[in-house]
């Protein structure tokens, strides 16, 4: 991996966390598990996991052909 897609993904990677709080979707969408009981909560975000694949795979491709 060269230093240039390094630094594309540290860049990436930074603004995703620093935008997180203006993405109130993430977790909430139809598909996404949480379960909830008295001790414990587990929250799986399956479809926004998915969501997010399917948009970084569209990202990148467009980044690898420039």
């Amino acid at each position: 991996m060269s230093y240039k897609s390094m630094a594309i993904w540290v860049v990436f990677v930074a603004a995703f966390l620093l935008c997180k709080r203006f993405i109130p979707w993430f977790g909430n969408l139809p598909g996404d598990i949480e379960i909830q009981k008295e001790n414990f909560h587990m929250s799986f975000p399956l479809a926004s996991c998915v969501l997010l694949s399917l948009l970084l795979s569209l990202l990148f491709s467009i980044v690898r052909r420039l």
